[in-house]
């Protein structure tokens, strides 16, 4: 007859704290890293969480830091993540600046045009760009891992399409002849700088539970 031990496991709980108050992001996250039945939450859930300053000089250096940041002060696995796009012409950027390249009063529409306005006169075959996206994992006891994700692309001639958020209405993939945005979320999430970087970091969050 076997012993049985009366100790019982301890399971850490299968939550993860995303470091971001964009819910189209975080819809998209969420997507993504279905099937890994956790519990995922944002900042939204964490209405006093300290502000994090995305001053790093890379993707993978703003990432990093709302992990960390994020998963201290939770005592939760936290997942940070940066993405952006960068346009050869422009000669990378908008960059680590993507989401507030139109200043101060910001919102994707201004971005997007600010491209078109900067791209002016340039023809489709010289718009050469790429979205890129960092992703990093951290718990209470520091950064576990860090990965990168990218697509190419071409930047359109005008906004096409109603999907994704961004500037996913310019961002063309030469495959489809179509934008992000025009390719609706199931084949974006198939082929998405955000998708490559998830794909890497979905075998750690596994390991990491039990």
């Amino acid at each position: 007859m076997k012993r049985v031990s009366q100790e019982t496991k301890i399971e850490k709980p299968r939550e993860l704290v995303v470091a971001t108050r964009n819910l189209k992001k975080l819809g998209e996250i969420k997507e993504i890293l279905k099937g890994l039945k956790l519990k995922i939450f944002s900042l939204e859930d964490f209405p006093h969480a300290p502000y994090i300053n995305e001053d790093g000089k890379t993707f993978m250096e703003n990432a990093a830091k709302k992990a960390v940041k994020i998963a201290r002060w939770t005592q939760k696995l936290s997942l940070g993540e940066d993405s952006g796009l960068c346009i050869d012409a422009l000669l990378g950027a908008p960059g680590v600046y993507s989401s507030r390249f139109s200043g101060r009063n910001k919102d994707d529409l201004k971005n997007n045009q600010k491209v078109l306005k900067l791209l002016k006169n340039i023809p489709l075959k010289k718009r050469a760009a790429h979205y890129t996206c960092a992703v990093a994992l951290a718990d209470k006891h520091g950064l576990i891992s860090a990965v990168g994700g990218r697509c190419s692309g071409l930047i359109g001639l005008k906004m096409k399409g109603t999907y994704g958020f961004g500037y996913d209405p310019l961002f063309i993939i030469p495959h489809y002849g179509k934008t992000f945005a025009q390719l609706g979320p199931a084949l974006k999430h198939k082929i998405s700088h955000r998708y490559r970087a998830l794909k890497k970091i979905r075998p750690i969050v596994q390991k990491y539970f039990p």
